[in-house]
């Protein structure tokens, strides 16, 4: 069994197995250039080569085609459909009482907590989102039905916590439909709560789902206004720096997508870094993990998606993750030094990089597209060593 977005050409290399590229391309009537072609993802068969190389594989045509199923077949039993229903209204009768803000706010930092610093997050997510997900709607309903000024304001809060961490979580399991559901909900949260730093983290991460939405610009624009909105607001001067620099990041990200690295290096150095300079990297403000190491990553950033492999490399050694209050970053960052290695065709520093990554965060390489991709570069390009090595990862984070 091979995963569902593989490749044709690498469910031909999966089912080749061990046997020589000549002698499957002479059997299946074509050249091995072409077929080292099909398996690089070079070339796409045609269906009477793809049927040629089927049957010379002893497998049926439809096992070298994605086996994708339709999106209104997905399995209604998973984590993610679960979250999506406790999302839109199913949980507790409204005539149950529900849970106090007090106990809400620890559940959703707990939920918090172990989302960016545990390496089976996902799977921690799904046994405890469903649940704590329904009894946070059910809570916002009933208080804002209630006429309880200060629980209602508790509840609200702790819901917009953990409407953005839901943002975070629907986006990296593909439901970017109900990352916007999740990410809007947040912002009408802070509005009612009255709440301008959790109203920025809600616009923070409205500019994510934008981003990852394809929509730079949108993003940009956002993240400029909500930064001149809580450098406005009355609120303690750390908060303010770390929320209007983290808005500022993500402007940084919005100008990078759109190929304008200039203008993303000078936001980067004349309003995220100075503002970095104010807060520590262990505070974490708004889950944002904004300091500054987390401005040098976006340096990092920009220089490796710019292609500038040599210098993004230099930043990266001057980085340490170590203090970092997020496994999510420090993973990212592992990732962005590894796609810069693979950039410079240096596959056995590419796989070294991916396998750290996978005693860091499996769930997180098993599940991230660009490191599914990374995985397969160094299958289809790497030396026979490395290849091979790449391929045991493939099987270990089921990709084959």
């Amino acid at each position: 069994m091979v995963a569902a977005d593989l490749p044709i050409g690498d469910r031909v290399r999966h089912y080749r197995g061990g046997r020589r590229q000549d002698a499957v391309a002479g059997l299946a009537g074509i050249s091995p250039d072409y077929l080292s072609q099909i398996e690089r993802g070079l070339k796409v068969p045609s269906l009477p080569i793809l049927y040629a190389l089927a049957q010379e594989l002893g497998v049926p045509t439809a096992a070298l085609l994605s086996e994708q199923p339709p999106a209104e077949e997905e399995a209604t039993d998973s984590a993610e459909a679960a979250v999506g229903r406790a999302l839109l209204g199913y949980g507790p009768a409204r005539s149950t009482t529900p849970v106090p803000a007090s106990a809400l706010r620890d559940r959703v930092e707990a939920a918090w907590k172990s989302w960016q610093t545990d390496g089976d997050r996902f799977t921690k997510a799904a046994e405890h989102l469903p649940d704590l997900v329904a009894d946070v709607e059910h809570a916002v309903r009933a208080a804002r039905a209630g006429t309880e000024t200060a629980e209602r304001r508790a509840v609200l809060r702790a819901a917009v916590d953990l409407y953005c961490l839901l943002r975070s979580y629907l986006r990296r399991t593909g439901r970017v439909d109900l990352a916007t559901i999740a990410a809007d909900r947040a912002m009408r949260a802070a509005e009612d709560a009255d709440d301008p730093l959790r109203l920025a983290g809600a616009q923070w991460n409205m500019g994510h789902v934008l981003l990852a939405a394809g929509q730079p610009a949108e993003a940009e624009d956002l993240a400029l206004t909500a930064a001149e909105q809580v450098a406005a607001a009355r609120v303690p001067e750390q908060e303010k720096a770390a929320m209007g620099g983290a808005l500022q990041l993500v402007a940084v990200v919005g100008a990078a997508r759109r190929r304008r690295w200039w203008e993303a290096r000078a936001r980067l150095t004349e309003h995220a870094a100075p503002a970095a300079q104010r807060v520590p990297d262990d505070s974490n403000i708004g889950w944002t993990v904004f300091g500054p190491t987390n401005v040098a990553l976006h340096a990092l950033s920009i220089d490796m998606e710019a292609g500038e492999t040599s210098e993004a490399l230099h930043t990266a050694d001057a980085i340490d993750t170590s203090g970092l209050p997020s496994l999510e970053r420090e993973f990212t960052f592992g990732l962005e030094v590894a796609a810069c290695h693979s950039q410079r065709r240096d596959d056995a520093a590419t796989l070294l990089a991916l396998r750290d990554l996978e005693t860091l965060a499996p769930e997180d390489l098993a599940r991230n597209p660009a490191a599914r991709q990374l995985v397969l570069t160094v299958i289809r390009r790497a030396r026979a060593m490395h290849a091979r090595q790449a391929e045991k990862l493939a099987k270990r984070i089921g990709l084959v």
